[in-house]
């Protein structure tokens, strides 16, 4: 096998992986927050936390350094239009995933403490809750769109 086919198995499936984490976890966070359960919660908010760091991290890493080696291997020009929306739509994905990582380790930690002191979720917890949801949507959309651009490599414009 040669070097570009490695390269390209490596980038599809770090992408399947990281969004398929991504996805993934937020079913799992969008149902517990409607459960009731601040045990579940707590658990289910932790390994999210976990998940993020074990697979959508290095994905993260991996995706554009295979991606770059991959468009000049295939002589991509880095200009090519389908190749600068992609990198900035999922520029715009990492926009909305740094803020939830932190949301995510907030809501863990607080729904850890309300679970420990047998106590209800804090006012806090729901407004993360809302704000890691919202910032979810747009990051997931863009993703989609950065693979109809990998797959289909339309020409947007001329370059």
């Amino acid at each position: 096998m040669n070097t570009y086919l490695i390269l390209k198995w490596l980038h599809i499936l770090s992408s399947v992986l990281m969004v398929g984490t991504g996805f993934g976890s937020a079913f799992f966070m969008f149902f517990v927050n409607r459960s009731g359960s601040v045990a579940a919660q707590a658990v289910v908010s932790r390994l999210v936390v976990r998940a993020d760091w074990w697979f959508t991290t290095p994905t993260v890493i991996l995706q554009p350094l295979t991606g770059i080696a991959l468009a000049h291997m295939a002589g991509w020009p880095m200009g090519s239009p389908w190749l600068l929306v992609s990198i900035a739509l999922y520029a715009l994905a990492g926009a909305c995933w740094l803020p939830v990582v932190w949301l995510q380790y907030s809501m863990a930690a607080m729904a850890w403490q309300a679970h420990e002191a047998d106590q209800p979720l804090p006012a806090a917890y729901w407004q993360h809750a809302r704000w890691w949801e919202a910032l979810g949507y747009p990051a997931f959309l863009a993703m989609l769109a950065v693979y109809y651009l990998m797959v289909n490599k339309p020409a947007l414009w001329s370059a």
